[in-house]
């Protein structure tokens, strides 16, 4: 409508940037191209307005990925890198010129940068516009404490500003911080929260959240999970979708002992965007299911990129990994590397990386014949699996501890893991202290039948109240 009106220089711009927003529920790529085409418009006209387009167009052609076809993310980058800086220096612009040189020139340049943009986003910075990339921006500096703290508070602004658009996206980074957690009953929740939100706006985004649940918490019944995944991705242009379902079914093989379809599914991860998160998360997967398909040339140059990766990272995250990687693929000084993992991920709040430091040294240590200090690291690992929920993880550990001299069987699940998505989440809620009618509103159901997934949650539970379900589902779940 406004088109067929005279227009002036900005009136123009800003039908691109509109059309830019519009495209992004349809096509990632399609929304870069005119995001990219509204900021190049604007530079002369509004130079902030022009840059924070090019921040969202960056946006957009992350999630394009290896499926966009007229602007990829160098192409923004170099386009936003060559834009003139504004006048007044905002966060928005520390993180444009952080991610772009992220993506153009690698993480050593982007670092520090990035960093100043995410410390300040983290001190109550506009996480309800940024939230999303700011916690690219953490993944990108293996900042795993500034990435939890940006899911929560992302999610608690968004809420407050009843941006339902927006809630849908920050809800799956709100559940892949619990996963990285190992809070496998909170990221339930929150992906079934995600899923109804999606239905109600139709907004599209990949399950990221559900993805790496069922990752983590894998069981032979859902291969057919990933191919899915990857259909509904490729349908909407969201190349990223592609890629981290790729990775997500690289875990859930190697959790599996399914070694050749995880080297694969890794390899196609990893090659994706080389030197971005994904891509190096992907090389974890590489380095173990290359070491245990006997392909030790790809495990030795896979471990080397992530080392390369990682370098400039100095966190115990990207550091552990990449330690964890060295003592596998290459064996040299293995204790040492071993250890120096274990020690760096029992700093974070990272336990399935933890709990899976251990199973693999004590499955090397087992192969060296030093069977009592494999024992004791595969009782660790055991016990963190379990206690998480990660099945096939947990029976990895028990087979190896068997293997190791030691009689030892899985304990059966426990009672509260019989509850759905969808009463765990109305559990939580209800734990927290919100009545039937808030829990309804959040949830898009009525008070009414709140009150009966109550009534099903309880008698699961063996409990009687609302006071009860403190006792009855902890937060270490």
């Amino acid at each position: 409508m406004t088109e067929t009106g005279p227009l002036d220089q900005v009136q123009r711009a800003r039908i691109h940037l509109m059309r830019g927003r519009i495209a992004s529920a349809l096509s990632y790529g399609a929304a870069a191209a005119e995001l990219v085409k509204a900021a190049q418009e604007l530079e002369p006209l509004d130079g902030a307005l022009a840059r924070a387009t090019y921040l969202q167009a960056w946006g957009a052609a992350l999630a394009a990925g290896e499926l966009a076809t007229e602007v990829t993310l160098r192409d923004v980058s170099r386009a936003a890198l060559g834009a003139a800086e504004p006048p007044a220096p905002s966060t928005a612009n520390l993180l444009l010129d952080g991610l772009a040189l992220y993506t153009s020139e690698g993480l050593e340049a982007a670092a520090p940068t990035l960093r100043r943009a995410v410390d300040a986003l983290v001190d109550e910075g506009d996480l309800l516009t940024w939230g999303v990339l700011a916690a690219e921006a953490a993944f990108a500096l293996w900042d795993i404490d500034a990435f939890n703290i940006i899911g929560v508070r992302t999610v608690e602004q968004v809420r407050q500003a009843g941006a339902l658009g927006v809630l849908a996206t920050t809800l799956q980074g709100a559940a892949l911080v619990e996963n990285w957690n190992g809070r496998f009953r909170r990221a339930s929740a929150l992906v079934a929260e995600a899923e109804v939100v999606t239905a109600a706006t139709g907004v599209h985004i990949s399950p990221y959240g559900g993805m790496l649940l069922a990752a983590y918490q894998a069981q032979d019944s859902e291969t057919d999970l990933w191919p899915a995944a990857i259909e509904n991705a490729t349908a909407h242009g969201e190349g990223l979708g592609i890629q981290y379902a790729q990775w997500c079914h690289a875990i859930h093989a190697n959790s599996l002992g399914r070694y050749d379809e995880a080297m694969a599914s890794a390899r196609q991860a990893s090659d994706a965007a080389p030197g971005m998160f994904v891509s190096d998360w992907a090389l974890a997967e590489l380095v173990e299911s290359a070491t245990r398909t006997g392909h030790t040339e790809d495990a030795l140059e896979a471990s080397a990129r992530l080392t390369q990766d990682t370098r400039a990272c100095e966190t115990d995250w990207g550091l552990g990994l990449a330690a964890r990687c060295r003592a596998l693929a290459s064996g040299d000084d293995a204790d040492r590397w071993y250890n120096d993992a274990i020690e760096r991920f029992t700093r974070t709040p990272l336990r399935p990386e933890l709990a899976r430091s251990h199973l693999l040294y004590g499955e090397w240590l087992r192969r060296e014949g030093r069977r009592h200090d494999a024992r004791e690291n595969l009782r660790v690992s055991f016990k963190l699996f379990e206690h998480m929920g990660m099945a096939a993880f947990a029976e990895r550990a028990r087979r190896e501890l068997v293997a190791a001299g030691e009689k030892t069987q899985a304990r059966p699940t426990e009672k509260s893991d019989e509850l759905t998505p969808q009463e765990t989440q109305i559990a939580l809620l209800a734990r927290e202290g919100l009545g039937n009618r808030e829990i309804g509103t959040q949830l898009f159901l009525s008070p009414r039948t709140i009150e009966w997934h109550l009534r099903h949650v309880f008698m699961k539970l063996g409990i009687t109240s609302r006071n009860q379900l403190v006792r009855a589902l902890p937060d270490s779940r």
